[in-house]
Parts: structure tokens; C-alpha cells; sequence
């Protein structure tokens, strides 16, 4: 896996996480939800990263 790309769908995963416990904290839904959705997105795309390390192998 490229070392940009992971480390960007991992910061994407920490900032999702940050949001959803900020909007907890304040109760923000739409923060939490927020960052919910900008966590899935930050799996699935490192997901999506190891798929393709393993068909390059």
C-alpha cells in the first residue's frame, strides 16, 4: 500500500472519530453523523487500498 494513501484514509478515520465524539459531547447529531460517515469512508477506503496490495502480490 502506497504510505500517502494509508496514511490518508487514516487521518480520515481519526478526524471521523474526533467528530463523533465532539458531536457527542455537545449534542450534536449531525456532527456525530458527520463523522460516523467520514469514518466508514476512511475504512472502506483503506480497504479498498489492501484489495489491491493483494492482487498486485
Amino acid at each position: 500500500m502506497a504510505g500517502g494513501k494509508k496514511a490518508k484514509n487514516v487521518t480520515k478515520t481519526a478526524k471521523g472519530k474526533v467528530k463523533e465524539t465532539t458531536g457527542k459531547a455537545v449534542g450534536n447529531e449531525s456532527l456525530e453523523m458527520k463523522g460516523r460517515a467520514e469514518q466508514v469512508e476512511g475504512d472502506m477506503k483503506q480497504a479498498g487500498e489492501k484489495v489491491k496490495d493483494a492482487f498486485k502480490r
